[in-house]
């Protein structure tokens, strides 16, 4: 089907270049939110850059996971763009750490719980300090570093579950990042869980995030290429992509 519906939350689901997205306005968000946590099971949460999509297209391991999440948030402006193209459709961009703040802010609305796993200590204590000073009201009901050793694994899963947050927020310094939800979503909790890459450094005010200026015109990228300069070899990624829209236009293959 070339647009199918979630059934849990009344989310439309479109397909671009054969992996999903969903289309979720900011004023739905709320009601997103509670809905799927009224399900009691896990919902993974995904916010997909450019390169992420080219990754769910033929990875073995990441393409199953975005299919199953419950819900796949676009974060570049490529992506937007993309879904205008092939579908004459409106699809709605987050800058992650919006998408976060206001994912905290549903949370505290009803005391709901976060557990922050990643990040290293320092970082992780900062994090938690400032969190608790924005959002009072939202239960933090545990944290652990990033860099944990293999044998305390099971440890950690099982505070988690025990634990029982409504969101798990993942961080750098877990191994595998994104993928170790996908390899232990069967033994984690069941309420939501999101890969949220070096957003702890920016809760612990040790990185600035991009502008708001810079990411609504689509160059968030380039600061970050700055910072690791081998990233401007994904010019080459975008090009394909680009490649990839006119084929699908062309032969209607969306």
């Amino acid at each position: 089907m070339d647009a199918e519906i979630n059934q849990t939350a009344g989310i439309e689901r479109i397909n671009l270049l054969k992996v999903p997205l969903n289309i979720v306005a900011p004023e739905q968000l709320e009601d997103v939110v509670y809905e799927l946590l009224k399900t009691g099971k896990g919902q993974d949460v995904v916010l997909l850059s450019l390169w992420d999509l080219l990754r769910a297209r033929n990875n073995y391991e990441y393409r199953p996971f975005v299919l199953r999440s419950t819900l796949v948030i676009p974060i570049a402006r490529s992506l937007v763009r993309g879904v205008r193209f092939l579908k004459k459709k409106k699809v709605y961009r987050y800058m992650p750490f919006d998408f976060v703040i206001n994912l905290l802010s549903i949370l505290e609305k009803r005391e709901l719980s976060v557990y922050l796993l990643g990040g290293k200590m320092r970082s992780l204590k900062r994090a938690e300090k400032n969190l608790r000073q924005t959002f009072p009201r939202l239960r933090i009901v545990g944290r652990f570093v990033g860099n944990f050793k293999h044998q305390e694994e099971h440890t950690i899963l099982e505070a988690i579950r025990k634990a029982a947050p409504s969101l798990l927020l993942v961080g750098r310094g877990v191994k595998g990042g994104e993928r170790w939800i996908a390899r232990n979503g069967a033994r984690l909790n069941n309420g939501l869980r999101l890969w949220c890459s070096d957003l702890f450094d920016i809760f612990a005010e040790r990185k600035r995030r991009p502008s708001r200026k810079a990411f609504e015109r689509g160059f968030e990228w380039i600061g970050f290429c700055f910072q690791k300069p081998w990233r401007f070899l994904r010019i080459f990624p975008y090009i394909y992509y680009k490649f990839l829209l006119f084929i699908y236009k062309l032969f209607n293959l969306g």
